[in-house]
């Protein structure tokens, strides 16, 4: 299976949170077989996320070894762009012929997001986040895994 991590999956691998590691035991991201991609424009946000927060050695190599476990993709790739321009107009809900579904409204997606998804649809990998910024886009474009916070008391 191939997944493809939104920045904020990649957030909670390197704080090593035990919302990291449910998942990963749910979702064996990975197991053999299983292939793990990042955006370049990922890899992009998280640099500037540890710039700003001014990590330390520690993080920063952990940052380092994360990275090195996920297949980098560009996005300067004719596929990739075409992709983009697409989730962009459907998500403005002006792509001709492919309608939001019902009581879904347009909306703005970062661009960021928007580079990420592209990759997904491209890749034809589950894309895999915390939050709702893909929602509207599962089914249609690829499969989102929309992960959830663990309660508590799970623990």
């Amino acid at each position: 299976m191939d997944f493809l991590w939104d920045t904020n999956l990649l957030i909670h691998k390197i704080r090593k949170s035990w919302s990291f590691e449910i998942w990963n035991n749910q979702h064996k991201f990975f197991d053999s077989g299983n292939r793990n991609f990042i955006s370049i424009v990922s890899v992009g946000e998280i640099s500037s996320i540890a710039l700003q927060r001014n990590w330390g050695d520690k993080k920063m190599k952990i940052l380092q070894n994360t990275l090195n476990q996920l297949s980098s993709l560009p996005i300067a790739k004719r596929n990739i762009i075409e992709a983009y321009s697409r989730i962009d107009a459907y998500s403005q809900g002006k792509l001709k012929g492919k309608l939001l579904p019902k009581k879904m409204t347009a909306r703005n997606m970062g661009k960021n997001d928007l580079w990420i998804a592209a990759t997904a649809k491209v890749i034809n990998a589950k894309l895999v986040t915390t939050d709702k910024d893909f929602q509207h886009l599962n089914d249609t474009f690829f499969e989102v895994i929309e992960l959830e916070f663990p309660l508590k008391d799970e623990f």
